[in-house]
């Protein structure tokens, strides 16, 4: 009980700064969508998403996944408001896992203080919190819509071949099932994030 406890914890503190980082870089680049919208807030409940943030986490947790992992409601942006369309949607759409990435290293330099004693309540958040934000910033990078990856390769991609990704969208989901039911989790994420997580513990 106390370990669902800790993850599910430390779930909404990663996804929830993760939106409002997305919102709020969208924000700083000229577009108030997000904040229009009463998304650039640190309220779990604003951010819930049916799939990914209710059913998924709670399958993995009856699977005894060694993670939860997940996603929120995206924040709204509209790129047509940014001052440079294609920047602005490449560091909004960064933003996300970047911040992930940023409280992975804030967590693991929390863990190297030695503040709290192995094992405790408080080590526990920690250690789970620094390898949920890596996971979480290693899966928002998949270049499938609807996650962050495949914005960041919209933005960077010639007109055209932006148009006919943005096309395959509706078909985003079906497709990262596919991926997650090949392996696409355990052969590609894990591992990087096993890497990952021993770099910024050392």
């Amino acid at each position: 009980m106390i370990t669902a406890v800790i993850s599910i914890s430390v779930f909404l503190v990663v996804i929830v700064i993760h939106e409002v980082a997305h919102g709020y870089a969208a924000y700083l680049l000229g577009d108030s969508t997000a904040k229009d919208a009463g998304r650039l807030s640190l309220n779990p409940l604003v951010h819930i998403d049916i799939i990914g943030t209710v059913v998924l986490p709670v399958i993995l947790f009856l699977t005894k996944s060694p993670v939860i992992f997940g996603w929120a409601n995206p924040v709204p942006i509209n790129p047509y408001n940014f001052r440079r369309p294609r920047l602005g949607l490449f560091l909004s759409s960064l933003a996300g896992p970047a911040s992930n990435f940023i409280l992975a290293v804030i967590f693991a330099a929390l863990l190297k203080l030695k503040i709290f004693a192995p094992e405790t309540l408080f080590w526990l958040f920690l250690l789970y919190g620094a390898y949920v934000s890596l996971v979480l910033g290693i899966f928002n990078l998949v270049p499938i819509p609807p996650l962050d990856g495949a914005n960041i390769l919209i933005s960077i991609l010639p007109a055209r071949f932006a148009a006919w990704y943005m096309s395959i969208e509706r078909y985003g989901l079906i497709l990262l099932i596919v991926l997650l039911y090949c392996g696409l989790f355990n052969k590609v994420i894990l591992p990087l994030t096993q890497i990952l997580i021993k770099l910024i513990l050392v």
